[in-house]
């Protein structure tokens, strides 16, 4: 697995941003290898603000508020390309917002590492066709999401 993180908020220390990067690793590629996707999958992380998670929020899901996480699937496939098949394992972008995910550690009483991890496997399984639209598809991300946090050795 390639695994490209970038920074674009500061308010974490580069000794929590070093922890994270080997969780963050573990993390997606555990979410990868339990959901069957390519061994030599491509994701690109991007750590953000609200202000610019909110940006992406409504400049390409028309939702005019932030979020915790975004993802950009790249393989995904539309009505007007069916069965389509790729050359290549890039899976695409995942966008997490420190700021929210700050907040809603608080709120679950849990740590910004646990929270920014699991937004990562949220986020990886949606690059791979997770959804959860209607009450089964939630049941069956969460269920994945939670054997994934429990292999690197973050369930709740």
């Amino acid at each position: 697995m390639i695994l490209d993180i970038s920074w674009e908020e500061d308010s974490v220390s580069v000794e929590v941003r070093d922890k994270l990067t080997g969780l963050l690793e573990r993390a997606i590629q555990e979410g990868i290898r339990s959901a069957a996707g390519p061994e030599e999958a491509e994701v690109s992380l991007i750590l953000v603000d609200n202000q610019r998670i909110h940006e992406l929020n409504r400049d390409y899901r028309g939702v005019d508020r932030p979020t915790d996480v975004l993802s950009f699937a790249l393989q995904e496939e539309t009505d007007e390309e069916p069965d389509a098949e790729f050359e290549d394992d890039m899976l695409g972008d995942i966008v997490i917002s420190v700021e929210r995910a700050r907040e809603q550690a608080i709120e679950y009483g849990h740590s910004l590492e646990r929270e920014i991890v699991y937004l990562a496997v949220h986020g990886t399984l949606h690059l791979l066709g997770y959804d959860h639209e209607d009450d089964a598809d939630k049941q069956e991300m969460r269920a994945k999401e939670e054997e994934v946090m429990a292999a690197i050795g973050l369930e709740r």
